[in-house]
């Protein structure tokens, strides 16, 4: 549990508002470890492979699409679940390859959960205080949809464990992730916290 990975990507508007900084602050700052980080410009299948890693993906997003559009009292664009995650998919499809992303993988106890705590709920709309997409985000999936693009919330990061351990394949080969020690990790693993006093 202690080396549990996430992958963390700042979308293209994090990169062009210089917010990968600040970014990777936030997570060296709660004690999670950089293993791997690469700067591109990803293709459309990378996206897509990305995006579909769960086969259930585009039918999941999209009836999340058409439970958001009820809650807010609005007709959803269509009732099939997987005609909207299509029109997600595309979305983000255009939105993901319009500039460099930075990928990376987090390492840490609980690190998939601590990463979504640190960057907030996925519609910045509703993301907390002191969240990522909270603090430097403003954008809503009602603004997005009338524009007809993804919203533009700054970061992905895995949802699971298990999404982690497959979106990682695809973005980083196996030498691409490092393995090394950082003298906080004393501290924050150290059972018995008995290397303090010498």
């Amino acid at each position: 549990m202690k080396k549990e990975k996430t992958l963390l990507i700042i979308k293209p508007d994090g990169v062009e508002r210089s917010l990968i900084g600040q970014i990777i602050k936030r997570h060296e700052r709660v004690g999670l470890k950089l293993v791997a980080l690469k700067f591109l410009v990803p293709t459309v299948e990378m996206i897509e492979s990305h995006y579909t890693v769960d086969p259930e993906w585009l039918r999941k997003v999209g009836q999340k699409t058409i439970d958001g559009y009820r809650a807010k009292n609005i007709l959803p664009p269509s009732e099939d679940p997987v005609e909207n995650g299509k029109n997600v998919l595309r979305r983000l499809t255009k939105y993901m390859k319009s500039g460099p992303v930075v990928a990376m993988v987090w390492q840490g106890a609980h690190s998939v959960g601590i990463v979504r705590k640190i960057v907030g709920g996925t519609e910045p709309l509703n993301s907390d205080v002191g969240t990522i997409r909270g603090d430097f985000v403003t954008d809503s999936y009602i603004i997005s949809g009338a524009d007809d693009r993804a919203v533009r919330n700054v970061v992905h990061a895995s949802g699971s464990v298990e999404e982690a351990e497959k979106e990682i394949k695809l973005w980083f080969g196996s030498k691409e992730i490092l393995n090394y020690r950082l003298i906080q990790e004393e501290v924050l693993y150290d059972v018995n916290l008995d290397g303090i006093l010498e």
